[in-house]
């Protein structure tokens, strides 16, 4: 192989940058030609390519975001924009790509196999909700961004005695809300994976009061429920002062975290090494502190529940 590619798709995250730069080195130790195709798959169909060096990625292991870009493309999901894309490859010699986002990306990466292109991906985005991997790309630093704000808004319900509902993202899975709210040590954590009562929420509040505790922190998956609407039930129904406070895209950027860094070059070099050995159609995961190579029907195809163990933690230690 003597030419691959690397491509940023979907939802962006920390980290990104941090995979873009590793599979590029990676890819010149080894004597290959990387060539960087902008804003995902419609730079793909437009043939917005360019080649990259070792310069090309200098001084962005820091950044958030990815510098390639990344967008959405309705063309892509057509058979006629999808030859095009792979047109736009193969006009440039390019024999394999790495693919670095979600699920959308990732099966977008399939379906180019089926056209005959080579492709490895890697899980980037901040939801980890991709299957085969305990983490992935970007999730760690959209977590530490929202236990940050779950800290300080802390001291200000701790100053006022109010109840305070952080709103983060996970329209459709919970590791954000579950695994910040557990480390910021929020009395209520809901997600779209277990549903709720209003009403029991607010009787629960009542009786932390009566106990003496002044303030109550609640943490809510965007999936789950509006925290607005929520925190307006709680003042109504138990009379209660509420704030609320919504995270929004505020979580997909910053720098990355030191472990968004490490995990996003070394599921690179493994991805990058494994294209060059001839391997396609897999993800590279990451379980158990190590690389590992998940079929990509596996990893589009399956759901990654949310961990039974961490929800009855955060439970008991809410009391």
């Amino acid at each position: 192989m003597k030419k691959i590619a690397v491509i940023t798709s979907g939802g962006d995250c920390p980290g990104m940058n941090a995979a873009i730069r590793a599979t590029v080195r990676v890819a010149l130790a080894h004597g290959v030609e990387v060539w960087g195709i902008k804003n995902g798959y419609a730079g793909m169909i437009a043939g917005d390519m360019t080649v990259l060096d070792s310069r090309s990625v200098g001084d962005i292991i820091q950044k958030g975001g990815t510098f390639l870009g990344t967008a959405r493309s309705e063309e892509f999901k057509t058979l006629p924009g999808r030859q095009q894309a792979v047109a736009n490859l193969e006009k440039r010699g390019i024999e394999g790509l790495v693919v670095i986002g979600g699920e959308g990306s990732l099966t977008g990466a399939k379906h180019l196999s089926e056209l005959g292109i080579k492709f490895v991906g890697l899980p980037g985005t901040i939801d980890n909700d991709i299957w085969g991997t305990d983490y992935t790309i970007g999730f760690d630093t959209a977590v530490n961004t929202a236990l940050d704000a779950i800290n300080k808004l802390r001291d200000t319900a701790s100053a006022h005695g109010r109840v305070m509902l952080v709103e983060v993202m996970g329209r459709d899975c919970g590791w954000i809300a579950l695994t910040a709210g557990l480390a910021g040590g929020a009395e209520f954590i809901l997600i779209p994976e277990a549903p709720f009562n209003q009403e029991e929420i607010c009787r629960q509040l009542l009786a932390s009061r009566a106990k003496g505790k002044q303030y109550s922190i609640i943490v809510i998956a965007e999936g789950a429920g509006s925290a607005m609407s929520l925190g307006q039930y709680i003042r109504t129904k138990a009379g209660l002062e509420t704030r609320v406070s919504v995270l929004g895209h505020i979580q997909r950027g910053g720098a990355p975290t030191v472990s968004d860094r490490i995990l996003a070059s070394r599921l690179a070099e493994t991805a990058v090494r494994l294209l060059l050995e001839g391997k396609t159609d897999i993800m590279i995961g990451y379980r158990n502190n190590q690389c590992v190579e998940v079929p990509i029907a596996d990893a589009v195809g399956k759901k990654k529940d949310i961990d039974p163990e961490l929800y009855r933690l955060a439970g008991v230690l809410s009391q």
